[in-house]
């Protein structure tokens, strides 16, 4: 494994929730190994990450700095960032044509609730992320985990797709 950081893109469907948490959390316990990046398939105009989101984030010490909603098309130009990684994080996302990415990436999908979808109680809503959050965690921890045989290109995907989120 080279010296460079597994560049890893979280994809869903508006990049607001489930894709920013994986993102945030990845830069947050990647030790330098993970470059994490979120985009949306179809971000809505003037979308901003969810508060919520941020919120659980924040209350759990994990940097929210520079935080945004963004669409896919970011990384897939010739200026875009090389992906070693790409994750879908909701149902939505998994079953849309994604645009070609460059160098051919390892994929996988990693399919959560949208805690957005959550009705209920303000307390019941800010739940919802925390639960999604520690679920991503739990996954994105397995994916830190695993030795740097298991990060080579050739099995990148095999191991991404395997992680269960037990």
């Amino acid at each position: 494994m080279s010296d460079q950081p597994l560049n890893v893109l979280f994809l869903c469907t508006h990049n607001s929730a489930r894709s920013i948490l994986a993102e945030a959390l990845l830069n947050h316990i990647g030790a330098g190994r993970f470059k994490a990046y979120s985009a949306g398939s179809t971000p809505r105009a003037g979308q901003q990450p969810n508060p919520l989101a941020l919120q659980v984030l924040n209350h759990a010490g994990v940097n929210i700095e520079g935080l945004r909603s963004k669409s896919w098309d970011e990384f897939g130009g010739e200026r875009a960032p090389h992906m070693d990684l790409v994750i879908t994080v909701c149902d939505n996302a998994a079953g849309e044509a994604c645009p070609y990415w460059p160098g051919q990436p390892a994929t996988a999908h990693w399919g959560y609730p949208d805690p957005s979808d959550i009705e209920g109680t303000p307390e019941q809503k800010l739940e919802a992320f925390r639960q999604t959050m520690f679920a991503i965690k739990r996954r994105l921890e397995l994916l830190v985990a695993l030795p740097p045989e298991k990060l080579a290109r050739t099995m990148l995907q095999d191991a991404a797709r395997a992680l269960t989120s037990h």
